[in-house]
């Protein structure tokens, strides 16, 4: 490939993350902005960003990037967060990472996105889609939704039903290059913690080193995944924002957060991914939930 060809999509791949952080950060905004007083009674808020940089392993400048963080009434937590790192991976990461035995060199671009909601009957959610550039190029990512009260973790919940739905349409018809049941598939088998032999939430779609030798429909199925989801998380928000919740039901969600903090902490390759090759601490760790118990 061209390198010039590569790096044209290098800068694409970037505009299109940052262009929909700002287009979610917007709604997520309105949202906050919507919630009823009554349930909410806090004035609303907005995202802050901070801008970070890294090194890459040798001390060399590695790029960075900005996060976007909102504690609200109606979003307790939820992180918006893009990113652009290249640099070198470290000698014992790079067995690891596709292509990256034969030349340790990487360039990856993304975005990813966290929301932990005040509102019990608010599913948590999880969305993030990269490209990743070594000696190889490919896509990943994907999207899953984590409703917190047990009697919403089932597949014929209105929620589930179209949060499914919305990823299999991102996913497209019999000739796109993404394959929803596999990718949905994926997904389920990854986002499970073993230890406690159960699913993190009821899924979505989960990919990774997607590269189906045409780079522009692998970017387009990438961008619907992205708005695929800025599409029906706030149709989600906006469905179960105003029912009133119990504190039986905050605790039950408190707990429920306990799983996610254990899943992101023991099995999440992004997490490893960013630490290993010195992401921001704090942007890869704003995952985490901001209250949470374990009885």
């Amino acid at each position: 490939m061209e390198s010039s060809e590569i790096e044209s999509r290098k800068a694409r791949a970037k505009a299109w993350f940052e262009a929909l952080r700002d287009e979610i950060c917007a709604v997520l905004e309105k949202l906050e902005d919507e919630a009823p007083a009554s349930l909410y009674p806090r004035d609303a808020a907005r995202f802050v960003r901070t801008p970070w940089q890294r090194n890459d392993h040798s001390g060399a400048a590695g790029g960075g990037g900005v996060m976007s963080m909102m504690h609200g009434r109606l979003f307790e937590k939820v992180g918006v967060h893009c990113s652009t790192v290249f640099g070198e991976f470290a000698p014992e990461f790079r067995t690891q990472i596709q292509g990256a035995s034969e030349d340790p060199r990487f360039w990856a671009s993304g975005i990813s996105l966290i929301a932990h909601l005040r509102n019990p009957h608010v599913p948590a959610v999880h969305m993030n889609t990269r490209f990743v550039v070594t000696t190889k190029a490919w896509f990943g990512g994907g999207s899953d939704l984590t409703p917190v009260l047990d009697r919403r973790r089932t597949q014929d919940d209105p929620d589930t039903i179209a949060f499914h739905a919305a990823m299999k349409e991102a996913c497209g018809g019999p000739n796109s290059v993404a394959d929803y049941d596999r990718y949905k598939k994926w997904c389920d088998e990854y986002f499970y913690l073993p230890h406690r032999k159960e699913a993190r939430g009821i899924g979505g779609i989960f990919y990774d080193h997607h590269d189906s030798g045409d780079w522009d429909a692998d970017f387009a199925f990438t961008r619907d995944v992205g708005r695929s989801f800025a599409k029906i998380y706030p149709e989600l928000v906006r469905r179960n924002f105003q029912t009133p919740w119990s504190a039986e039901d905050r605790e039950e969600q408190l707990i429920r957060r306990g799983r996610y903090v254990e899943f992101n902490l023991l099995y999440d390759r992004g997490t490893t991914f960013g630490l290993k090759t010195g992401g921001n601490v704090e942007s890869i760790l704003s995952s985490m939930p901001p209250e949470v118990k374990w009885p």
